[in-house]
């Protein structure tokens, strides 16, 4: 079967979530150009939108049709091409509103099961439970009046292992997009050892067709992404008993200074913790789970995750996309307080401030903030006279910043070492596109 015949019947399953929103929205503008190819005239093409709630279902039509247009806009010379032959679109907007129409058109939104019974293809974007996700796999293919590819947006959970639980033959890949799916340009890739060879040969003409970037990682537990990730975050947590103990600080104190340190002094989009609220405690809690039976020579577990998670805070994402409260507190999307575990209660960092960054020191000589230094191109040769500046300093925020950034390179180096990535290049790839980072763990700047 062609790639043009297989994308005929689709199913997103987890539509209305933020992973699963995002992988319908790209993916039904795919079966829509392939659609408008004189070629594919007489093809019907059909997506299924799969999830439990009506209400959210109908959340993201509207949601699908504002994207839509967006994205028309952004290609609009491309559609005019698509549509050469429609004589009655002249202006931009009659083309956009035909494109609209054209994507809405193949969209079906469904809460049952059975809808995918005759998909080829399953994308898969539900939680990130491997019992519910098993589940899931074996109805469909169970009860299947074709033979279905499964490709699941995991970014943690063993491939092999849902394979073989769920008895696909090996008609199973990680396809990883990276949040949210509709921006970033990352898609780790994970296929099992009995992976068939066709499914990686299929996605990686999708990826490209969307102009996304593939990756391929090995198919151990969380992957490459959430391989640094997560022992990343554990590094952070550690630090706070570390300064606590030396620097007398408080635990409110402590996590500001390591907030402030992985993000400003480390030159990063978010600090470690802001990033954690992000993907959301809870989140981050359920991948160690998940990754700790693996790994057999670390814990990956944390201790303070747990007490978060007691306390009911767990960050994360509301439905608007505004952020939850975590180890930060938010107003308008900016930080302004941080959780005191001993008092169970906000610390005003207006109150923290002063003290913390005083007792941080002062950043070093020749510091570009993230945002300038991306687009920098003299970025490599700033980066490297920074970092050189700061190992001539003695300030605490500069030897904690040292001492994370030669974990982090450490922690790179151990997933190509432990076959989790293929090679450094990819472990960089992941980190500068998939996280944004300015730079790849894997450097000599250290």
């Amino acid at each position: 079967m062609k790639y043009e015949e297989r994308l005929e019947n689709v199913l997103v399953l987890g539509a209305a979530g933020k992973m699963g929103s995002g992988i319908l929205l790209l993916t039904s503008m795919e079966m829509a150009e392939l659609s408008l190819k004189p070629e594919n005239k007489n093809k019907q093409y059909i997506i299924y939108a799969l999830d439990v709630s009506q209400k959210a279902l109908t959340g993201l039509m509207r949601y699908l049709q504002v994207q839509v247009v967006k994205a028309a806009e952004k290609k609009i010379n491309k559609l005019r091409a698509l549509y050469a032959d429609r004589k009655d679109l002249i202006d931009n907007s009659e083309i956009i509103d035909q494109y609209v129409k054209d994507v809405m058109h193949i969209v079906r939104p469904v809460t049952t099961l059975e809808s995918a019974y005759e998909s080829h293809i399953i994308f898969e974007a539900a939680s990130e439970n491997p019992d519910l996700k098993i589940k899931l796999f074996s109805q469909i293919n169970e009860n299947s009046k074709v033979t279905p590819w499964f490709f699941t947006n995991t970014s943690s959970i063993p491939i092999g292992y849902l394979d073989k639980e769920a008895g696909l033959d090996g008609r199973i890949l990680g396809v990883h997009f990276y949040n949210p799916p509709a921006v970033q340009k990352l898609v780790e890739v994970i296929k099992a050892e009995g992976s068939k060879p066709e499914l990686s040969e299929f996605v990686s003409q999708y990826i490209k067709n969307l102009r996304k970037i593939e990756v391929p990682s090995y198919d151990f537990a969380g992957f490459i992404g959430n391989g640094h990730f997560m022992r990343d975050a554990l590094y952070g947590m550690s630090l706070i008993d570390k300064l606590r103990k030396e620097e007398k600080l408080s635990f409110a104190e402590a996590v500001y200074i390591i907030n402030k340190v992985s993000q400003e002094f480390m030159v990063r989009p978010m600090g470690i913790f802001q990033l954690i609220d992000y993907v959301g405690i809870d989140v981050c809690q359920f991948i160690m789970k998940v990754m700790k039976p693996y790994v057999k020579n670390e814990n990956i577990h944390s201790p303070l995750l747990d007490l978060m998670m007691s306390k009911d805070v767990k960050g994360g994402q509301n439905f608007d996309g505004s952020q939850k409260d975590g180890f930060l507190k938010y107003e308008k999307g900016r930080p302004v307080a941080i959780f005191d575990i001993e008092k169970e209660a906000y610390v005003p960092i207006a109150d923290l401030a002063s003290k913390c960054d005083e007792k941080a020191g002062a950043l070093p000589s020749g510091y570009t903030p993230w945002k300038a230094l991306i687009a920098d191109k003299n970025k490599d040769v700033k980066l490297r006279q920074y970092f050189d500046n700061m190992k001539a300093c003695s300030c605490l925020g500069c030897k904690v910043a040292l001492g994370y950034l030669k974990r982090s390179k450490e922690i790179g180096e151990n997933l190509v070492k432990d076959k989790v990535a293929y090679k450094a290049e990819d472990v960089n790839t992941v980190l500068l596109t998939g996280f944004f980072h300015a730079y790849g763990p894997i450097n000599d700047y250290i």
